[in-house]
């Protein structure tokens, strides 16, 4: 098995993939930002196994990048929300989609800023208004022709435009 740090490396992106470098890290943080906050939602979006959103879930939680609060509405459940460094990790994951967009997919959601609604550029950035929104000030979208195969909660949930971090009701 591989180990989970990069010990010998000298290195800020080293640190950083010891916490969000494991493959399920990341879509959970994707997921995050689109509003799920309930176990049973991530995993039913992510199609990950049960003990692993567990682990991953707990790591984050260690790691100061999610917190667990009680849910108000069923005793003895908890929410995921993103912490102040989780939220920082709001241009990671744009560039990531980006990225992704370009060289291997075409992303299925789109993002406008949710001031005037002008499309972001793959850096994040209103052409319109001339700033970078923070993720809250950001809507997504689907994009047309595009994620309607799932019908899990979330994905039917995403449908309709969707503010970032605002709670998805599924």
């Amino acid at each position: 098995m591989l180990g989970k740090d990069y010990e010998n490396q000298d290195c800020a992106i080293a640190r950083a993939l010891e916490v969000v470098g494991e493959r399920w890290t990341m879509l959970i943080v994707r997921d995050a930002f689109y509003g799920v906050r309930r176990f049973n939602d991530f995993q039913a979006h992510l199609d990950i196994p049960k003990a692993v959103l567990s682990d991953r879930l707990a790591g984050l939680v260690d790691e100061d990048i999610l917190e667990r609060v009680p849910d108000p509405q069923h005793t003895g459940r908890h929410l995921y929300e993103l912490t102040r460094a989780g939220r920082d990790l709001w241009p990671v994951i744009n560039a990531l989609l980006a990225w992704g967009g370009r060289h291997r997919q075409t992303n299925s959601r789109l993002f406008r800023h949710a001031t005037c609604g002008t499309r972001l550029d793959d850096a994040g950035h209103c052409p319109e208004c001339d700033v970078t929104p923070a993720p809250e000030a950001i809507v997504t979208e689907r994009r047309r022709g595009r994620g309607r195969k799932r019908r899990d909660p979330v994905s039917v949930a995403l449908q309709e435009p969707h503010r970032l971090l605002e709670p998805l009701e599924t």
